[in-house]
């Protein structure tokens, strides 16, 4: 079912996840896509496959996760917005791709709809990739700037805003989301805008009237791999500078601080307004961006907290992203992890009962 109010070029729309990141990037200018199937994100390379060619774009089911890593970065090279997509073990098999992509500076975005693992694993939701994200994942010094989606409209919106960041930084963009929030279906406005352009005078598209360019990740000459990695890690410290983002919800007062992303923080907001309602203060932190951490905001948050304040990070792992919370608040307040994989989840139960053991352990203490 579809709404369209005509006067702002808005579309309402019931979709799934998947469907909402597909839509999204399409909605963004990418004109090319390069996939290989695997569950839970198969609904994405199939809208892709459906819908691209209708707006001139090029759509590949290719052989290989491998060769469609490959063939975003030979069309990322010509100039073009490109993207790939995966599921957890199929990201592992593009990591020397997704390093070729940084160490050549070419924007991309690279689409990871977590499952549970290690290995196969199972076709369950986990956010056990984090480390693999926002380590960079492959060989090498970099990073991917990287995006976490909480809802099927930030799923879709937050293409758009991964594709302009990419071009901006000539950086590889990630979106990490899990299996449930590609799965779930949710109603999202889609809006029909002019897209930011950037230039790109070093894209191969012909080199009639000016310089050739050159694409290449091989430094060979003694000194050139260092210039690039030290010119690498300059853009890094702006992106860390300039793009952390998070959402708060009822920190002012909060004595009892959740940090989660993606699902993990809507069940945490859910658990957040039962402990409200139990008269525990209880807030919450969603980074949007995971890469670069929103250091900044914990940071504040450990300045400025109340004696016995308590942070807790919730995730679908055996803990990672806790070692990101831990860091940014650097010792100043006492960090407690509560987390589940191989495909299951800490529930909102789950975590009231936890806080409230942790409340009365801190009065007693």
């Amino acid at each position: 079912m579809k709404f369209i109010n005509k006067m702002t070029q808005k579309n309402k729309v019931l979709m799934s996840g998947n469907e909402a990141i597909a839509r999204g990037a399409i909605d963004a200018g990418c004109v090319f896509y390069a996939g290989y199937p695997i569950t839970p994100q198969n609904e994405l390379i199939a809208y892709m496959g459906e819908h691209l060619p209708d707006t001139g774009g090029i759509f590949i089911q290719a052989e290989s996760e491998l060769a469609a890593i490959n063939m975003v970065f030979g069309a990322s090279a010509a100039g073009v917005r490109a993207m790939t997509s995966s599921s957890s073990p199929g990201i592992s098999l593009k990591q020397e791709g997704i390093s070729y992509l940084a160490g050549a500076e070419l924007p991309s975005v690279i689409v990871n709809v977590m499952r549970g693992g290690p290995g196969l694993g199972s076709i369950s939701p986990s956010q056990a990739d984090y480390f693999q994200a926002t380590r960079g994942g492959g060989h090498g010094d970099y990073y991917c700037l990287v995006l976490a989606p909480a809802t099927v409209q930030e799923a879709y919106d937050f293409m758009r805003q991964a594709f302009e960041l990419s071009d901006k930084y000539r950086i590889p963009a990630m979106i990490l989301c899990d299996g449930m929030l590609g799965q779930m279906m949710e109603p999202i406005i889609t809006t029909k805008r002019k897209n930011k352009i950037y230039s790109k005078p070093w894209a191969l598209t012909g080199c009639k009237g000016r310089a050739p360019n050159v694409v290449k990740t091989l430094c060979m000459v003694e000194g050139d791999l260092e210039k690039l990695n030290l010119s690498l890690q300059k853009k890094y410290k702006e992106i860390f500078a300039k793009e952390q983002v998070a959402e708060s919800f009822l920190l002012e007062d909060a004595l009892v601080v959740l940090v989660g992303y993606g699902t993990m923080a809507r069940i945490a907001k859910a658990a957040v307004r039962r402990l409200r309602a139990e008269g525990i203060k209880a807030g919450l932190i969603c980074p949007k961006t995971l890469w670069p951490f929103p250091k900044d905001t914990l940071e504040s948050l450990a300045r400025k907290a109340k004696k016995g304040t308590i942070v807790l990070a919730v995730e679908m792992s055996y803990g990672q992203m806790v070692e990101d919370v831990r860091l940014s608040v650097n010792g100043k307040l006492p960090v407690e992890f509560i987390g589940r994989s191989g495909g299951e989840m800490p529930g909102e139960d789950d975590i009231v009962m936890t806080v409230r053991s942790l409340v009365k352990k801190s009065r007693r203490c």
